[in-house]
């Protein structure tokens, strides 16, 4: 999972046990069956009318899991892995290499809204038969404390997806006026005492700075009302929630990347995204729904040529993992999936 309904309910780190560390090479990709499902046809169809370079994106590489599930079930399909962290491009390339896939692998450090960029370096027809989004935080992420990442345990305030760049949790909290931290908690977090947090916030850095998690989670608990504490997991969730897609620019990314690789998919291949809170889930809807519908005006008899979707929808609506799925890995509990084909080439 290089990710993770409502923006409350995105998984919880502190919710179920960590998966085994990295070094124990133990991963548990989110879905990783209906992906193969939902992507399979694309590769196979594109494999059978003898394609010379059969593509899968992975926009969100993570540790690899899906990619390493997909390349073995597709002899023939190559990835182009990408991810903004150092760290977990270097574990999963181990793990490719130590499966004997590196050869059909290439992976690219950079933020997936530079998709189209990747790709337009990495293949030579500039289209891809398949694309692979699973949004949110990663396993590497949550389960090194020192990302500062999961609450649950005292870290310095950074929430860099790519901690050799941009700018730290910590600077948010201790830099932005009062209003844009109010503004961040309640759109991105769907803070109902945001006002309240951010006040807060402003009165305790001006006698010491924020640098750990620690002291910002005793705060936030402090001010929310012990009667709003009572339900819906740790207070913090939904403050380090907001903190970290403002410093990854989670939902800037998004947008800017759907409709770029939705732009590369040739005909008949496919997008897979899963996403963990309805802020994502709705970016998702809002860019492939469009696609999906003719342009033809509805009281003309027959489809314009050019006006009929370029898209349909594979899966209707956003499906949710079933209780077994969410038994065997409980961090797909909140996932959220979405799948569309391409149909048509887009008009000229």
């Amino acid at each position: 999972m290089s990710g993770q309904a409502g923006s409350g309910d995105e998984q919880d780190p502190q919710a179920s046990p960590p998966e085994a560390g990295p070094d124990d090479r133990r991963h548990i990709p989110v879905l990783v069956d209906r992906v193969d499902q939902l992507l399979a046809p694309a590769i196979e169809a594109a494999t059978a009318d003898g394609a010379t370079d059969v593509v899968l994106v992975d926009a969100t590489l993570g540790m690899g899991g899906h990619t390493l599930a997909l390349l073995q079930a597709h002899p023939r399909l190559r990835v182009v892995g990408i991810d903004r962290d150092p760290q977990a491009l270097s574990i999963a390339e181990q793990r490719i290499t130590a499966a004997g896939l590196a050869d059909r692998v290439e992976l690219v450090h950079a933020v997936y809204d530079r998709i189209g960029e990747v790709i337009a370096a990495t293949v030579a027809s500039g289209r891809v038969q398949a694309v692979l989004f699973d949004l949110g935080v990663s396993s590497v992420q949550l389960d090194e404390a020192d990302r500062g990442f999961a609450y649950a345990q005292d870290a310095p305030l950074d929430m860099r997806m790519d901690p050799t760049s941009g700018i730290t949790a910590a600077e948010v909290i201790n830099t932005y006026p009062g209003a844009e931290i109010t503004r961040i908690l309640r759109e991105y977090g769907e803070e109902r005492f945001a006002q309240r947090i951010a006040r807060a916030v402003v009165t305790e850095r001006a006698k010491r700075p924020f640098t750990t998690s620690a002291r910002l989670v005793e705060l936030v608990r402090a001010n929310i009302p012990a009667a709003a504490r009572r339900t819906g997991g740790n207070p913090a969730k939904r403050t380090f929630q907001a903190l970290r897609i403002e410093v990854n620019d989670e939902l800037g990314a998004l947008q800017r990347a759907i409709p770029s690789a939705l732009q590369h998919l040739s005909v008949a291949g496919r997008i897979v995204v899963m996403s963990y809170q309805s802020l994502e889930d709705r970016i998702v809807k809002r860019a492939i729904a469009p696609l999906t519908l003719s342009r033809t005006p509805l009281d003309l008899p027959t489809e314009l040529p050019g006006h009929d979707p370029e898209f349909r929808w594979v899966v209707r609506g956003s499906q949710a993992p079933t209780d077994e799925e969410i038994q065997a890995n409980p961090r797909a509990a909140s996932a959220r999936l979405r799948a569309a084909e391409r149909i048509r080439e887009a008009a000229t």
